[in-house]
């Protein structure tokens, strides 16, 4: 994999195909093999990439006191555009609601468009059940080892309180290995991962800094799920109400990880919008 230094430490990006950016971020505990199943589907003359975040599965510690708080993982998404000098470019998010807060940071110059699928919103940070479990496990002594080991073994990481209501169908033991296999082998990984889940967080700046999209110039599709509890399906509705350029589409029988339920339909919405970006520009 390519890498780019930034000021926070070494980021390690996936990269195919040439063309106007696509930036396609991931959650905690996993890296960008989660698009996996779409990255092949999604047309060509588009140049995709799909960096690692430090959310627990990154191959790579960044910087000890590296920002890992949300402001800093904002910062260090925008080092990555600026490092690579990608313009214009189309922000993909997925459960990991926090890139989100660009607009709100000032830091969105160089997004030109957005593709929002279920992801953190509003006040919903953490979200629902996995999110709490992951913040109980962060305040525990070695309570991130145990839930690394726990995503391992597949009925417990099918409960709600893990990965049960994130994929409505089960994951693979591959996928699992490549997103635990880096913190289990390396306690810096942990360490990424615990600055930011042990961060603080304020309700009402979360919603603001959420509703702070309404400023957000460029076209967005909000890509949801209408099945699921993780995020809520109101909340596709309300994001495609707040981004005056935005347009909802739903994607059923799909939890929060809709490219991995529902690929087929993930790339037919993402390329429709990806391809009719591109003749509205031209």
């Amino acid at each position: 994999m390519p890498t780019v230094e930034l000021s926070a430490g070494r980021v390690h990006y996936a990269e195919r195909g040439e063309g106007p950016p696509v930036v396609l971020l991931h959650g905690l505990l996993m890296n960008h093999t989660v698009w996996d199943e779409v990255i092949g589907k999604l047309p060509e003359g588009f140049r995709y990439l799909l960096p690692d975040l430090p959310l627990g599965s990154h191959p790579e510690p960044l910087r000890e006191g590296a920002d890992l708080t949300m402001r800093g993982l904002n910062q260090l998404i925008a080092d990555f555009l600026a490092a690579l000098d990608l313009r214009d470019v189309t922000l993909v998010h997925s459960d990991w609601g926090g890139g989100l807060f660009l607009t709100a940071y000032g830091l969105d110059e160089r997004v030109g468009r957005l593709i929002v699928l279920p992801c953190e919103a509003f006040a919903n940070f953490p979200p629902g059940l996995p999110g709490k479990t992951a913040i109980v496990g962060a305040a525990l002594p070695g309570g991130i080892t145990l839930a690394l080991r726990q995503l391992r073994v597949r009925w417990l990481r099918s409960s709600p309180l893990l990965f049960g209501w994130m994929a409505r169908y089960p994951l693979s033991d591959e996928i699992i290995r490549g997103w635990t296999d880096p913190g289990l082998r390396d306690k810096r990984i942990q360490r990424d991962l615990l600055a930011y889940a042990r961060s603080r967080r304020n309700k009402a700046e979360l919603i603001a800094n959420t509703e702070a999209l309404h400023d957000f110039p460029g076209e967005a599709l909000i890509l949801w799920s209408s099945a699921g509890k993780v995020m809520p399906r109101e909340h596709g509705r309300r994001l495609a109400e707040l981004i005056p350029k935005a347009r909802l589409v739903e994607i059923d029988d799909a939890y929060v990880l809709s490219m991995l339920d529902q690929p087929d339909a993930v790339a037919a919405a993402m390329s429709a919008f990806l391809t009719g970006a591109v003749i509205e520009h031209s």
